[in-house]
């Protein structure tokens, strides 16, 4: 019998995410089947009529395991998200998505899902997995670590860094100190967190970078006059940069002068940087999945720069888990086709 559709909205998203450990080994997984075992193009895009508007479409597919294993399923999906920077003075949201699952043998949708816990979740995963992997040895005192930016992804990413860094210093940096002041709080909930600092806004995002060992970007629309702002003499000599905000505030030199140079998808940052997002930033070293499989170690000197542009694999691999949890949890709207 067919079941239909099940919806699964923003509550019930939430209630079936799954705890932090899976959530790093689903970025992981979405990481490095790009390099082998997925077919994802660069987003789709399109510009509707408020500036600075977009819509992107990801499509992507997960092919089994070559060695007939069943770990790894069949997936098939789409991510349709928006960003509308005007949102905000109307008290919506800038960044909307739906993440539709289809069945990979037959094609019929199975699951139509609110993206934003998922965005939100998967994107700071993955940072996740690079902060685990190549954050510089600190040996003898608390990592430290500044987030700028204290939107969503400020929220998330303080979450996982409390997991990732155990006992970690952390500063927030937003134009607006009460957003930061906010997050600060939201903070001393996490478990793993020895302290959290709201930078005031007279105190500038160099002074909150200085002496950090990890550095989260999460700018949702930067500023003209802020785009590739952070140059190299702003970061301490090893850290590592995360720019989840593409090239909003990291810039071309910055990533030029790392030791290690990775973004998640090759394709999709080469077409990026085609379109002008990227003006002046080299080619990466590798991509996160590559050096993953590859066992490639953090640089003994230097920093290291990873730009993770968003991939819809990772979604449609959050979306598939939290399905299965939200049937175990029988919460979700059936839908007829």
């Amino acid at each position: 019998m067919d079941p239909g559709i099940v919806y699964l909205d923003n509550v019930a998203v939430t209630a079936a995410m799954p705890p932090i450990a899976v959530r790093l080994e689903l970025a992981e997984r979405a990481l490095t089947a790009l390099v082998a075992d997925a077919e994802m193009p660069p987003k789709i895009g399109v510009h509707p009529r408020p500036d600075g508007a977009f819509a992107h479409a990801m499509p992507a597919a997960l092919r089994p395991a070559t060695d007939g294993s069943t770990s790894a399923d069949d997936l098939l999906g789409v991510k349709w998200v928006t960003g509308f920077p005007a949102n905000r003075a109307a008290g919506l949201p800038p960044i909307n998505a739906l993440v539709l699952v289809s069945d990979p043998a037959t094609g019929l949708p199975v699951a139509i899902l609110d993206g934003g816990p998922i965005t939100a979740q998967r994107t700071a995963a993955v940072s996740g997995v690079v902060v685990r992997r190549w954050a510089p040895d600190v040996a003898g005192r608390a990592p430290r670590a500044t987030i700028i930016g204290a939107g969503v992804q400020g929220h998330s990413h303080a979450e996982m860094l409390a997991h990732v860094l155990p006992g970690v210093v952390m500063t927030i940096h937003d134009r607006h100190p009460g957003r930061a002041a906010a997050l600060a709080a939201a903070t001393t909930t996490f478990p793993g967190v020895e302290s959290a600092v709201a930078v005031e806004s007279m105190v500038s995002a160099r002074d909150a970078i200085r002496e950090a060992d990890v550095v989260i970007t999460a700018v949702t629309f930067a500023r003209p006059e802020d785009r590739q702002r952070m140059t190299p003499d702003w970061l301490a000599r090893d850290a590592l940069v995360v720019a989840v905000d593409y090239a909003a505030l990291c810039s071309a030199a910055t990533a030029r002068d790392a030791s290690l140079f990775l973004t998640d998808d090759r394709g999709q940052f080469l077409a990026n940087r085609e379109a002008g997002q990227f003006d002046d930033y080299p080619d990466p070293t590798a991509t996160i999945g590559e050096a993953i499989l590859a066992g490639t170690p953090r640089p003994p000197r230097g920093r290291v720069v990873a730009v993770p542009l968003g991939i819809g694999l990772a979604d449609i691999v959050f979306a598939a888990d939290i399905v299965t949890r939200a049937r175990g949890l029988d919460i979700g709207l059936l839908l007829p086709r």
